[in-house]
């Protein structure tokens, strides 16, 4: 999609600080953290949220791919061995700013049990 700033990143046309990458996603360091580790897992292929992503033929192999680098980034941050979250924001009211599935990953700290 010619218009997404996560396509452009995976095109290499915008730089980014990558901290993982393979065949099916990109993981970069967001720019505005909200943990002392807070990364990007970004898959290759362009679907607009989860609900767009879980109506594709690709979106098994997306959910996979990006289960697969967590773990890899997960150890690549040193937060294997304390925990760490991994959020995806839906929509408007979900707090999706930008319209290409990715998932948050972030650590660091301890968050508690409270999502909120």
């Amino acid at each position: 999609m010619k218009d997404c700033i996560f396509c452009k990143i995976i095109a290499g046309e915008i730089p980014s600080a990558m901290v993982y990458q393979d065949d099916d996603v990109v993981a970069f360091n967001d720019l505005h953290p909200v943990a002392r580790v807070h990364v990007l897992i970004v898959p290759r292929h362009h679907s607009g949220d989860i609900l767009e992503l879980a109506d594709s033929d690709q979106g098994r192999d997306d959910m996979a791919a990006v289960l697969k680098a967590a773990a890899q980034v997960a150890r690549i941050t040193g937060l294997a061995p304390t925990g760490f979250r991994l959020i995806n924001n839906c929509g408007h009211d979900g707090g999706q700013t930008i319209r290409h599935t990715h998932f948050h990953l972030i650590g660091g700290r301890h968050f508690g049990e409270k999502l909120l």
